[in-house]
């Protein structure tokens, strides 16, 4: 499991820094202005259509499902289950086109009322909408080859996936002068990325022998059960989604650069939150479901356990980073071309918010398998709903007095009350078991952190005077001194505390807690 973990961690990372270099291409092109939050509010769209439709709520109920078919009545019947899977939701897909299209106004004014006191913000908002929702249903297709690859336990294509995203957005701003503006340019990257995507993972599918077609449908007990899945998911995805709406709903009524603002805080935000807690999760839900389908509990609470306390460990330095020293962040990572000291600052006002909920939100997949590995896709529907309810209520209270930051930080509240929800019931109905291990890697890291950020703290002024000695790219310097300096003692702490408390996050052949023999690949 920890190969394949580190596998999609990779890969991940490879898109998190390829999609960094289209982040700041796009901050150089686009600024904080205007044309930015014309283009976001389009970009943002068909994703969060994709979050809730797609990635979230699909391979919740479509991965188990597959794995259980596959499981219990072999290959051959698993991709018939597929095949029919395949065909809906191509269908459903070119349904939501043709709305979305007929549509689109409505939906910019939905996600962004604000904008219809700027008649030339809102034109341009629907203009680059049409262009970016076909995405969708691209991506939403190669979701599906993804979870089987998944299922099949073949993880390098669908990590890789997205890193075609930021490439074709690269290489749609190089040639930006065939285009009206670096708003249309970046638009058609979008829509480029979808194409790509999907002939990707669907070459990786059809060499795995697995790759989905269209067939005639027809109401099986499988497919029957996977929807009885799919229904809470969505809406539980959905409700995460409502959060994020808001942050666009309501910054749309703030000055212009507020959702700029908080787009480049999220990209940053989202690093670690892709090449950790999504990792984590990719790989933890078909583990457990596998585990837990075999009848061997104590593996799947292992895996369990393990990747939790990874993912603290892994995720720990970005929280501490970004709470400490976020203008300095944001100024290595984006103070060039339109995007000014200002646009730094009020980014990192938002990104130091959100950092707040940051180790909740990378540790909510892997508390949610709890129940999705079993089928259970009902309580984490709720558990969403409740919080996001608190959430969007916390927005609406504190936009006006705290502006963008004020959104972020009841996205903080509002992950943690989701993850301590998911925890105390996962506890109380025994679908998780927290060992000796996981709570020795948590004390590990509250001292490790500790040390880090005595460097964040400690370590500023000096590098900043070193650079200015060398008199360009100061902010870029900094940075890189900081956080080199910063991961060197956090690294050398913590395997030193992990070697002093005898932490080895391997499970021994002979663990206790089942009889099953796990396979020496998994160790």
């Amino acid at each position: 499991m920890y190969r394949d973990l580190f596998s999609v961690a990779g890969l991940t990372l490879v898109s998190r820094v390829t999609g960094f270099l289209r982040d700041v291409v796009l901050g150089a092109a686009l600024g904080a202005g205007l044309l930015a939050d014309a283009f976001y509010v389009a970009f943002r769209l068909p994703n969060h259509f994709r979050a809730i439709f797609g990635e979230g709520a699909f391979n919740a109920a479509y991965v188990p499902s597959y794995s259980r078919v596959l499981e219990a009545e072999g290959a051959p019947e698993a991709k018939g289950f597929a095949n029919q899977i395949f065909t809906l939701l191509f269908a459903s897909q070119i349904l939501l086109l043709a709305l979305a299209w007929a549509f689109t106004p409505q939906l910019v004014r939905l996600l962004a009322p604000g904008f219809e006191d700027d008649v030339r913000k809102f034109d341009l908002a629907v203009s680059l909408t049409r262009i970016t929702f076909p995405y969708l249903m691209f991506v939403t297709l190669a979701t599906l080859h993804t979870g089987t690859l998944n299922a099949n336990r073949k993880f390098a294509a669908g990590a890789f996936r997205p890193v075609l995203m930021n490439i074709a957005m690269i290489s749609a701003l190089a040639v930006v002068f065939l285009f009206p503006d670096a708003g249309f340019a970046a638009a058609v990257g979008v829509l480029l990325a979808g194409v790509c995507e999907l002939a990707w993972i669907a070459v990786a599918a059809r060499r795995a022998n697995v790759l989905a077609v269209l067939a005639r449908p027809r109401w099986t007990p499988d497919i029957r059960q996977f929807f009885v899945a799919l229904i809470p998911a969505v809406i539980g995805s959905a409700g995460f989604q409502i959060a994020i709406f808001a942050d666009t709903i309501i910054a749309s009524m703030l000055p212009t650069g507020s959702v700029s603002s908080i787009y480049y805080a999220d990209r940053l935000y989202q690093l670690p939150i892709g090449v950790i807690g999504i990792a984590a999760g990719t790989v933890l839900l078909p583990e457990m479901s596998r585990r837990f389908a075999a009848g061997d509990d104590g593996g799947a609470f292992h895996a369990q356990n393990r990747t939790m306390a990874l993912t603290i460990a892994l995720a720990a330095p970005f929280v501490v980073a970004f709470g400490l020293i976020p203008v300095e962040i944001m100024r290595g990572a984006f103070l060039r071309g339109l995007f000014t000291e200002d646009a730094a600052q009020a980014s990192g006002a938002v990104l130091a918010a959100y950092d707040l909920g940051l180790l909740a939100i990378v540790l909510i997949a892997s508390a949610r398998a709890s129940f999705q590995s079993k089928g259970d896709t009902r309580t984490p529907m709720m558990v969403s709903l409740f919080a996001v309810a608190v959430n969007v209520a916390l927005k609406i209270a504190f936009y006006k007095s705290m502006g963008a930051p004020g959104l972020a930080l009841a996205t903080s509240f509002g992950a943690w009350l989701n993850f301590g929800a998911l925890v105390l019931l996962a506890l109380r109905q025994g679908s998780m078991r927290p060992d000796a291990t996981f709570w020795k890697v948590c004390g590990a890291v509250a001292l490790a952190s500790g040390a880090l950020a005595a460097v964040a703290i400690l370590g500023r002024a000096p590098a900043t005077l070193a650079a200015r000695a060398v008199g360009h790219f100061e902010a870029e310097i900094s940075l890189t001194l900081l956080g080199l300096a910063g991961i060197a003692v956090y690294a050398l702490v913590l395997f030193a505390l992990f070697r002093a408390l005898g932490v080895r996050l391997a499970r021994p052949k002979a663990a206790a807690e089942t009889a099953v023999e796990i396979p020496p690949a998994l160790e």
